[in-house]
């Protein structure tokens, strides 16, 4: 219901209504009303738009025309029932109704008495209660008419400080019922509903006439102070201030007439927000009700005032108290996590694990977790399978070539076009302050004059710190506990100490082949097939054409090199389809069918990396890109004993090349190598593919393997491969890298890998079919690896 803008009070209703009392009936049909209390004696017109109450209207026209008149609460929407309604009302009677074009009814109302609902009865085909009559309880003491002459004089003093009607005044002087004259008065002033409802609800008169008095009173001080800014602003005028006093007054009559501007609205939407205990820290509520009290002193034209409007919209944005709810079944992140990766085992369950412990301790602080592997393995893919399996929001920003502090820990505000840093705007994009957060490259930082990221890094990426992270803009502590980070690197060496002492480390060394033939199966044909316009009914794979890819030509340790032969395929198959117009049938590609589609093989599978000659020997490197194979060669001519090494060698390997010969010259007897096999030669140490820089120690027992294999003239035993560093006693010390090691020798093809035998632990990190086909065999000394490599040992 809607009240037409028409006047409130017919004078002489007052009197009409009292000689000529209607009897209430105990159950009455209740319409619902909206922005207006009526009042016993009271006439107003309401606008009737909704069907219910429409209905109501025709079915009371034919009857007593009596209804129960009851004023909806402010803050409900929506279908109207008894709980949307305040529990009293006024009694009415429907004097005239006129339909409108419109289709709505304009109904005159006449109030007679206050009821409150009892019983409600029913609320279909419109609302029906039983009521009950609020009888008042009436004094005529010295107080109450003491009361009623103190509220007609303040009601004269209004009439002539505003613009309300004579007739308003002639009405109170006339009125001596302390009830009636408190009931007129409230019909009449602006005041908010749940105020008007108060005064309804009030049984006793003389508290209702005390309660408007209050009312008067202080719309008394309104008016008065309105006359005094008014007359303020009037003499202050002179030609220097003449606008700033002009907006000074259009502000003061604006808050006079209860309107404001838009900037002053906002400014008091923000307020009522931010007084939400909720969603905002003490700390920020403080910090916002400063600036807040700054802001609206400042002119909307000012510098100044933009950038504090920026900064409380910041404060305001932010996910404080906001945060996703942990989908928490651990059956489901299994299976999420399965779907998306193949392998990677360890990281599964490490996310599994987390998983469970949030299950049972909700305030659990959020790990740092760092993926470090070569490109193509997954790593960043694996940060969005995470969030969705925690149910999470995922925010990936690069951290490549970052070499500016402010980027992470924000800019002070002091500066032009300041901003808060990449953390804060990850929490603001992600709208919560729980999300699974990847920093990508983080080996890639770099830094100069303006600051070391990598420093700033180091309060992020700590659990017992950046619960009280401050970024310079905002100048406020937010709490990032319940982040959780995730990290990736190709490698760690470049990764500063501290930081990389913040972060668990979960090394992702490669896919086997059985591995990358499920992925492309699952994941990367269909994404290709897609992202070419094919359809699955078009094209399709078999295993060995997916296996004759992955070894022919994708020779590594990711999938990315895969992806891009797959999606060669689907765009040659892609033209062929669009040449005859659409396929009649599907294209299944065939093993035979790939060097035609793709060219030449790249790596040939029937490659044998072996030791063909004496002094060659297959060693098994890491790099950033995973896993690769070594050759070592080795050569001797006549000479004064010199040692030549070539290949862009590292010192480290070629300290490691001088190891290698030192020991073999002083245990050459027992070796097996002849006591003159050194004399009057020079020796020349290669290690091919020059144009690559190679270092680190792990090549030691090759090269010795290769030098005893020269100096013995024997070959190395087929298809084998071996790393480990060796000292000048001979003795086989542990290297890194073992798995990216080991599957590049599954790669290629090599059946015994030499280890040494402190790296037996790391064998657990290897598949288990490529375990299967290897033969693994465990070196402590430099004769151990001997009496492996040489036949006849």
């Amino acid at each position: 219901m809607a009240r037409d803008p028409l006047p409130k009070l017919d004078p002489d209703a007052l009197s009409d209504l009292d000689n000529q009392r209607l009897e209430i009936p105990p159950e009455l049909p209740v319409m619902a009303i909206e922005n207006i209390v009526i009042y016993p004696y009271m006439i107003a017109p309401i606008i009737v738009a909704d069907d219910r109450s429409k209905r109501l209207v025709d079915d009371v026209l034919g009857g007593n025309r009596i209804i129960g008149l009851f004023t909806r609460r402010e803050e409900q929407e929506g279908y109207t029932g008894f709980e949307q309604l305040f529990s009293s009302g006024t009694a009415g009677v429907i004097l005239k109704m006129l339909r409108m074009p419109d289709g709505t009814m304009r109904v005159l109302v006449h109030g007679m008495s206050r009821i409150q609902i009892t019983e409600p009865l029913a609320e279909t085909p419109y609302l029906r209660a039983r009521v009950e009559e609020i009888h008042e309880r009436v004094f005529g003491d010295t107080e109450t008419q003491a009361m009623i002459k103190s509220a007609q004089h303040l009601v004269r003093s209004i009439v002539e400080l505003s613009s309300l009607p004579e007739d308003f005044a002639v009405a109170a002087m006339s009125l001596s019922d302390p009830g009636k004259l408190a009931d007129l008065v409230a019909s009449n002033l602006s005041l908010k509903i749940p105020e008007q409802q108060e005064i309804l609800e009030l049984a006793d008169t003389k508290r209702r006439l005390a309660r408007v008095l209050d009312h008067l009173g202080h719309e008394i001080e309104l008016l008065r102070l309105g006359d005094k800014i008014q007359d303020r602003v009037r003499t202050a005028i002179d030609k220097s201030q003449r606008e700033y006093m002009l907006r000074e007054q259009l502000k003061a009559i604006r808050h006079e007439l209860g309107e404001t501007e838009e900037g002053d609205s906002e400014i008091s939407q923000m307020r009522r927000d931010f007084a939400d205990e909720s969603a905002y820290p003490e700390h920020v509520r403080r910090a916002a009700e400063r600036e807040l009290s700054r802001l609206e002193g400042m002119s909307s034209n000012s510098a100044e005032y933009t950038v504090s409007r920026t900064y409380l919209d910041w404060l305001h944005t932010l996910p404080w108290e906001r945060s996703t709810d942990d989908h928490l079944d651990i059956r489901r992140a299994k299976r999420i996590l399965d779907e998306d990766h193949c392998g990677l085992e360890r990281i599964k369950e490490r996310i599994l694990e987390y998983l469970a412990v949030l299950k049972l301790k909700a305030n659990m602080r959020g790990p740092i977790l760092c993926f470090v592997g070569p490109p193509g393995v997954g790593k960043t893919s694996l940060g969005r399978s995470i969030a969705r399996a925690l149910g999470r929001q995922f925010h990936r920003f690069s951290l490549g070539g970052l070499h500016d502090e402010a980027e992470i820990r924000g800019h002070r505000r002091t500066y032009i076009g300041a901003m808060p840093g990449r953390i804060i705007k990850a929490l603001r994009t992600c709208d919560s302050n729980n999300p699974v957060v990847m920093l990508d490259e983080i080996d890639k930082v770099s830094s100069d004059f303006r600051g070391d990221p990598a420093s700033a890094l180091l309060e992020v990426l700590d659990p017992e710190q950046n619960h009280t992270f401050t970024d310079n803009y905002l100048d406020l502590p937010f709490d990032l506990s319940r982040v959780m980070f995730i990290t990736t690197a190709n490698m760690l060496d470049t990764v500063a100490p501290p930081l990389r002492d913040r972060m668990e480390v979960l090394s992702l060394s490669g896919y086997t082949p059985q591995e990358k033939r499920e992925i492309a199966r699952l994941h990367l044909v269909p994404k290709q097939i897609e992202a070419n316009g094919l359809r699955r009914s078009q094209i399709a794979f078999t295993s060995a054409t997916l296996d004759r890819i992955i070894e022919e030509w994708t020779r590594e340790s990711g999938v990315r090199n895969l992806e891009r032969q797959i999606g060669t395929v689907c765009r040659k198959v892609a033209r062929t389809v669009a040449t005859r117009g659409g396929a009649k049938r599907r294209v299944r590609v065939e093993p035979t069918q790939i060097a035609r589609l793709l060219g030449k093989p790249q790596f040939d599978r029937t490659e044998s990396f072996e030791a063909r000659h004496p002094g060659v020997a297959v060693g098994l490197a890491w790099t950033p890109h995973g896993g690769e194979l070594l050759a070592v060669e080795v050569s001797k001519m006549p000479g004064t004993g010199k040692l030549s090494l070539t290949g862009q060698l590292g010192d480290v390997m070629k300290e490691s090349a001088q190891a290698a010969m030192t020991h073999l010259r002083a245990n050459a007897k027992r070796l097996g190598i002849a006591d003159d096999a050194f004399k009057d030669s020079d020796i020349h140490i290669h290690v091919p593919e020059g144009a690559i820089p190679k270092d680190g120690p792990s090549a030691g027992i090759t090269i010795a393997t290769a030098l005893a294999s020269l100096m013995r003239g024997q070959r190395l035993r087929p298809k084998l491969a071996m790393t480990g560093e060796i000292t000048l006693k001979g003795s086989v010390l542990p290297v890194g890298g073992i798995k990216a090691k080991v599957l590049a020798a599954h790669r290629a093809g090599i059946h015994t890998v030499l280890l040494p035998s402190r790296n037996r632990r790391d064998l657990t990190d290897i598949p288990k079919d490529v375990r299967d086909q290897i033969e693994f065999r465990f070196v402590s000394r430099m004769s151990d690896v001997l009496r492996h490599a040489l036949p006849g040992e």
